[in-house]
């Protein structure tokens, strides 16, 4: 199943990986936020742990990117979204927290929109129930059409997800001024 329940050790997989992390980062200014579904509790999710590093400044950007670079990840680019730098592992197995914990790891300044929106679902659906159930219940219908294809799912997501999450993250945004 490419959507699997809630897993209480998504909690622990990404205190590991934070932790490996924050070696690689060590007397840099900067915070790692848990986001994404497997931060929710209570709430099915493809299990890949996703993690937003946020910074201030260029220059603890580059000195983020430098640090990640040396314990094995690679920079990819914002992937078509602005103030969201994507980081890869380079599969040379160099690490065993980072190359046996699935994760995304994102590298955001601290004003960053899709910051913002990471931060505000993931807030509102710990304290949603009713929001929480919705989402899944469409993560598995997601899952479902797409054959349980990660790609097709990815698409799908993309398509029909993306108007659910905006709703909540604009409700949010206007809630907080």
């Amino acid at each position: 199943m490419l959507i699997e329940k809630y897993a209480s050790d998504w909690v622990q997989g990404f205190q590991d990986l934070k932790l490996e992390i924050s070696k690689a980062l060590s007397g840099m200014q900067y915070e790692i936020e848990h986001v994404g579904s497997t931060s929710v509790p209570g709430l099915a999710s493809k299990p890949i742990i996703d993690i937003d590093i946020i910074y201030n400044t260029a220059l603890d950007f580059e000195k983020i990117k430098s640090g990640l670079v040396k314990t094995g990840y690679y920079h990819n680019g914002n992937q078509g979204i602005p103030d969201r730098e994507v980081f890869k592992r380079r599969g040379k197995g160099t690490s065993r927290i980072l190359d046996t914990i699935t994760h995304h790891l994102y590298v955001c300044p601290i004003k960053s929109k899709a910051l913002e929106r990471h931060l505000l679902f993931r807030d509102f659906l710990r304290n949603n129930e009713s929001a929480r159930l919705e989402y899944e219940a469409l993560k598995y219908k997601l899952a479902e059409e797409a054959g349980q294809n990660k790609k097709v799912y990815a698409d799908l997501k993309e398509l029909k997800a993306n108007a659910f999450i905006e709703s909540i993250v604009e409700k949010q945004i206007v809630h907080k001024k």
